[in-house]
């Protein structure tokens, strides 16, 4: 877990995660600035392991790290230095937004390599591809303020991790997440402090609300993710107390950098 807050923590990097698979990394998301690549290298993932990044939608703290990953590897060219190149998934907006980031904001020798080296790839509601010896699935998450994707990972031994973006539970996801091995789900704050932070008002949902879907689905993992800040000590303890009210399956509210073996 390379961060784990919403987009005002300021206490911890906002939510992203990385995937191991062999010696490559697989990002999800890669929060608002080049704070990604302070948590890459306290996580010790190298660039020249990172060959693909999904952008879930084109919030600037989900989307932003993505310029500076870019950059990233595209220095790796301009130095000379081994990389096979980097591929940016994401929906047309996501796309067309980091496309036009980069056209006016990185300098000509930087931008030369995207399209070559650096690719951005368009992705449609329903559309599969793969990342080496993992089957990815991204699905339209029904957002109401900003068109998003949730992503459904299958791995070689068949279990399945799904995440759900930013947002809460939408009917017409249901059939990439029931019965799923790992969930991974926002939960803004916990049910008892709805009245400082507001999550429904901002279209979130709360740690409780989280239990009560993985029940619900039959999930077997809960992870929790785009948190609040203000809650950070005791935000582990907290948060899957109340998740357990309803979910009786595993329960992770991960730290940032905290390491999840799936």
């Amino acid at each position: 877990m390379l961060g784990t807050g919403n987009a005002g923590a300021t206490k911890c990097y906002n939510t992203c995660f990385a995937i191991k698979n062999n010696n490559d990394y697989f990002l999800v998301d890669a929060g608002g600035g080049n704070g990604i690549l302070v948590q890459m290298n306290k996580a010790g993932i190298a660039i020249n392991n990172v060959h693909s990044l999904f952008v879930t939608h084109a919030h600037t703290d989900h989307l932003l790290g993505a310029i500076w990953i870019i950059r990233t590897v595209a220095n790796e060219f301009v130095s000379g230095r081994d990389h096979n190149g980097l591929t940016v998934y994401g929906n047309s907006k996501v796309i067309d937004v980091i496309d036009w980031i980069c056209e006016n904001t990185l300098p000509p020798k930087i931008k030369s390599y995207i399209g070559d080296k650096i690719k951005f790839q368009k992705l449609e509601n329903g559309d599969k591809f793969e990342q080496g010896s993992l089957k990815c699935e991204v699905f339209d998450i029904g957002s109401k303020k900003e068109i998003q994707y949730g992503i459904k990972i299958t791995f070689p031994n068949g279990e399945t991790l799904v995440s759900l973006g930013d947002e809460p539970f939408n009917e017409i996801t249901r059939s990439y997440v029931e019965g799923a091995d790992w969930l991974l789900c926002e939960a803004f704050c916990l049910n008892r402090d709805c009245e400082i932070f507001k999550p429904y008002e901002k279209h979130h949902s709360t740690a409780l609300d989280a239990g009560r879907l993985a029940a619900g689905l039959n999930v077997k993992n809960l992870l929790l993710f785009h948190t609040e800040d203000r809650t950070l000590d005791a935000r582990k303890e907290c948060y899957r107390e109340e998740a357990r009210r309803f979910f009786e399956g595993n329960v992770y509210v991960p730290e940032d950098l905290e390491i999840i073996n799936l």
